[in-house]
């Protein structure tokens, strides 16, 4: 077996160009198997570490994958907002640990501005259980003051002190900016890999008092300056949703069903992972599809390999013949063949995991930051290995073609070679 074994090497290292070809061809196609697996297990895990600890979400009626995007993932927009007296009376509920109020709708250079209180920074929580922790600064306490996200500090180079403009709704657009009322920068949260790291947090009062004189969008009358607002008292009159954590796990589907049958305004509570199932359910389709696409990119290239053994046999038939003069066993020189098939798959399947990896460590910063997904350099999970062996596999039943070949024709050729 170890004299086939280094036959097998020789003849690949004989046929240097054409092995390089084809360990490539299986790289690229392990390279895009693996890819996909990676990044949409890695999708989910960052998707799924996005919030932690949080019971119940609500919203204005609204489907709950739709909810689950705007209020967690700060994608889309809310069909409906919610009264500020639905939000203070279910906060106050006797099953309620605590509540955290968002208000989104305005944004900064592409990054969303959400306002919320003291509570967020106190009890919002991801992955697994970390709370939110300051790298710079401190939180807001005054009306114009602002706390931003890792990726908003990182991307526009702000720093403690610096002052911003904020933007009327998602365009930020010249004739939707508050010019007058910017706001100061007090803290830089640490890294969370979650949607917090793009979002601008500013107080609900600030939201309240940048909006005086504007109308349905539009800058309809004259704005107070920064002093005569600080000596106004500004409550919000609506959210766009709260987060809600309980005291006891036993009373999350009566509260759940107590807010969705609320006669007051329609209103919408879920729990955060039952939503996060559907949304997956729903992308089930597109996750195959890849899969699918993976799998034929990993047949082509393995149809690739079989190619090039085939046309090199023909090349091959006096070396067999020799080999056979020389007192090789057409068992062999069958198994000289599938030898020779199982170390293109393996090399192949090498080249391809390290191409993974440098192309993971080379993307991962640009794939969190253009979509806020956290891609870890973790090894290979059971199921990735798994691929790797039916790929390894039936690179050596493609062998077994070019092997019955040549164990059929060194039977017959001898030293002569019908050519």
């Amino acid at each position: 077996m170890t004299t086939t074994l280094m036959l097998a090497w020789k003849s690949v290292n004989n046929r240097r160009a054409t092995a390089i070809l084809t360990i490539l061809t299986v790289a690229v196609s392990v390279v895009l198997l693996l890819g996909v697996e990676h990044i949409r297990t890695q999708a989910k895990s960052s998707f799924a570490n996005t919030i932690s600890g949080t019971d119940l979400v609500v919203g204005g009626r609204s489907g709950q994958v739709n909810l689950l995007l705007y209020s967690v993932f700060r994608i889309g927009n809310a069909t409906n907002n919610i009264d500020w007296k639905s939000y203070q009376e279910f906060s106050q509920h006797r099953s309620v640990d605590w509540a955290i109020p968002i208000s989104l709708g305005d944004s900064h250079r592409g990054f969303r501005v959400m306002g919320t209180n003291q509570n967020y920074f106190e009890h919002f929580q991801f992955g697994q259980k970390q709370s939110l922790t300051l790298k710079k600064g401190q939180p807001f306490s005054g009306l114009f003051e602002a706390v931003i996200g890792a990726d908003v500090a990182q991307s526009l180079n702000y720093k403690i002190g610096n002052e911003i403009i904020i933007a009327h709704g998602i365009s930020d657009v010249a004739f939707s900016r508050h010019d007058t009322l910017p706001f100061k920068i007090v803290g830089v949260l640490e890294p969370t890999g979650t949607p917090v790291d793009k979002t601008i947090h500013v107080s609900l009062e600030s939201t309240e008092a940048i909006h005086v004189g504007w109308e349905s969008g539009a800058h309809l009358g004259a704005t107070p300056t920064k002093e005569q607002l600080n000596n106004l008292d500004f409550q919000p009159k609506q959210i766009t949703a709260m987060l809600i954590g309980l005291k006891s796990k036993i009373q999350t589907f009566a509260l759940q069903r107590q807010i969705n049958t609320y006669a007051k305004e329609p209103l919408s509570a879920i729990l955060p992972g039952v939503a996060l199932h559907e949304l997956w359910s729903m992308m089930s389709v597109a996750e195959q599809a890849l899969m699918v696409i993976s799998g034929f990119v990993v047949v082509a290239g393995l149809l690739g390999m079989l190619s090039s053994l085939l046309t090199s046999l023909q090349e091959r038939r006096r070396e067999m013949a020799i080999l056979r003069s020389m007192g090789a066993r057409p068992l062999h020189v069958f198994s000289l063949l599938i030898l020779e098939a199982s170390t293109l798959t393996f090399l192949g399947i090498v080249v391809g995991i390290a191409f993974l990896y440098l192309l993971l460590i080379a993307t991962a910063p640009l794939i969190l930051q253009l979509y806020g997904i956290q891609i870890s350099l973790t090894g290979l999970s059971g199921y990735e290995w798994g691929l790797l062996l039916a790929v390894q596999s039936a690179g050596i039943l493609i062998g077994f073609i070019p092997a019955f070949r040549a164990y059929r024709q060194s039977l017959s050729d001898g030293m002569t070679i019908r050519v």
